[in-house]
């Protein structure tokens, strides 16, 4: 079975030279943790890689760039090290048009070079869309500045991938500070701050009218949906006052009809079956989060192969779902 992995990074040794040496307080401290061959799992797009999604099991690769990516640099080193990124992916797309495709890194520092960039992006270099990661200084996604970003997107008919970033430092000292600096780096991020922000994010976009604006717009949540899925009954409270704000729809409706949701790597049954159960298979799709977990055991394959569902479901979230969303021969 045709397996596609939809958010699977890599990073630009320029880009990460730049985020390292911005100013200790705007630094994303998860960086400074990298290993030397992480860094390189992240920085090679050719032969490496491509022995490593055998090992994974992975037929293909929607490539992107990881956090905090462009979101974190000042506009015009966000604009320039973007578009870097989206060439150097491109040259390696066109290099294995059967094993890579790309989402876009776009400098959302510069709210107008990156709508520029998207539909350079999408138009010129064949991506199937963008990976946004999270926050751009303290907006989220709904913040008006963002608004034409959203809209070409939507022209454009691709989705966007919302993906997690660390919160900020005042909000990281009452959450999650208070233990061993690793240990409190660990809850803000991969332990549970990252997938609580990027949740915030989905739902700040349900809540602020966007898809009543931009009723086509789809977005892709990793982590089987960064929490909302498991708590989406009870943000669904919220649906009568959306209704009183003038809102269409209800949480959970915008939420099934906007959203798409993959594993990163979570091969965990019971979150597989809550994702099926929420959204339906036909929402459901595939990524191993490479190199942030990597399973060189074939493990993400058997995962998928072994689940207890049915086989038409399997093919859906394993390739056919994503090639229909985005587009792929």
């Amino acid at each position: 079975m045709k397996i596609i992995g939809l958010e699977e990074h890599f990073w630009t040794p320029e880009l990460a030279d730049a985020l390292t040496s911005l100013p200790p307080e705007q630094q994303d401290d998860v960086l400074k943790g990298y290993p030397q061959d992480f860094k390189d799992k992240l920085a090679d797009l050719g032969e490496g890689r491509l022995r490593h999604m055998d090992l994974i099991g992975l037929d293909m690769m929607v490539l992107s760039v990881s956090s905090p990516g462009a979101q974190g640099l000042p506009p015009a080193q966000a604009v320039a090290l973007a578009r870097q990124a989206n060439d150097r992916l491109a040259a390696a797309v066109k290099a294995h048009p059967d094993r890579f495709a790309g989402f876009a890194t776009l400098p959302t520092p510069d709210p107008a070079a990156a709508v520029r960039e998207l539909e350079r992006a999408v138009q010129e270099l064949g991506f199937k869309g963008a990976l946004i990661n999270g926050r751009t200084g303290d907006k989220y996604l709904d913040h008006p500045d963002f608004r034409p970003l959203l809209a070409k997107a939507a022209e454009l008919d691709v989705p966007i991938y919302l993906h997690p970033q660390i919160a900020p430092k005042p909000v990281r000292a009452l959450y999650y500070d208070g233990f061993d600096p690793e240990l409190s780096i660990a809850f803000a991020s991969s332990g549970w701050g990252w997938h609580l922000d990027a949740g915030i994010g989905a739902l700040r976009l349900i809540l602020s009218g966007v898809f009543d604006e931009l009723p086509s717009l789809q977005f892709i949540l990793g982590h089987w949906g960064e929490m909302v899925t498991f708590y989406l009954d009870r943000a669904n409270d919220m649906s009568a006052r959306l209704a009183q704000a003038g809102r269409k729809k209800s949480v959970a409706e915008y939420f099934r009809q906007n959203f798409y949701l993959t594993s990163s790597g979570l091969f965990v049954t019971p979150y597989l079956q809550r994702a099926l159960n929420v959204m339906g298979a036909d929402r459901v799709m595939f990524s191993s989060d490479y190199p942030f977990r990597y399973f060189p055991d074939g493990t993400a394959r058997s995962f998928l192969e072994q689940a207890p569902i049915s086989f038409d479901d399997k093919a859906k979230i394993g390739h056919l779902n994503a090639e229909r969303l985005l587009k792929l021969k």
